[in-house]
Formats: structure tokens, sequence, C-alpha cells
């Protein structure tokens, strides 16, 4: 079974600031996907953006992008320019493709 863990639990930030949250897994696969989630206070679940394990190039997508350490089993997500819309629950989540 594979794990995740994220180790912040809340964050405050100022409107336009720069976010760092933090995953890591635990995985023996090779191949597999990387996402991150984001629940909005309606409960909704939407994905922000997803990583595939074979890239060497870390995923973007606007305001958002990962750090991406494959051999550290690091899965970080940056939002830049943070805005109030972004306030949520975010879940860092990981799917094995075999």
């Amino acid at each position: 079974a594979q794990r995740v863990t994220q180790s912040e639990s809340e964050m405050s930030v100022q409107e336009a600031e720069t976010v760092t949250l933090s995953c890591t897994y635990d995985s023996s696969d090779s191949d597999y996907y990387l996402f991150w989630y984001k629940q909005s206070p309606s409960r909704q679940m939407i994905l922000v953006i997803r990583q595939e394990a074979y890239k060497q190039q870390n995923a973007t997508e606007n305001r958002f992008s990962v750090n991406f350490q494959k051999a550290a089993k690091s899965f970080s997500l940056k939002i830049s320019g943070s805005q109030l819309g972004d306030t949520a629950m975010y879940f860092c989540a990981y799917r094995s493709t075999q």
C-alpha cells in the first residue's frame, strides 16, 4: 500500500503571497501519477494539477506549479499570487499506473 503525508494542517497567508504546501509519499512503483486537489467551501473536489512520474519537467497550471522530486518522494504545490478564491482544503493524492 502507498502512503501519502501532508505536513501542514493549516496555513494563513496574505493575498498576493506565494504559498507552498508539502506532500511526501511512499511507493516502490516506477510509474505513477501525483495530484493536488482543492476542496472548496461547498465541498466540491477540484483537480488543481497533475504530475506524471516519468516526466522530468515540473507541471505548471496558471498560478499553480509543483516541485516534484522523484528520488526524495516529495511533491509540493506552489501557489503564486494567492487570491481569496484559493481558500480551501488541499489534498495530495497518488495513483499507480500498474
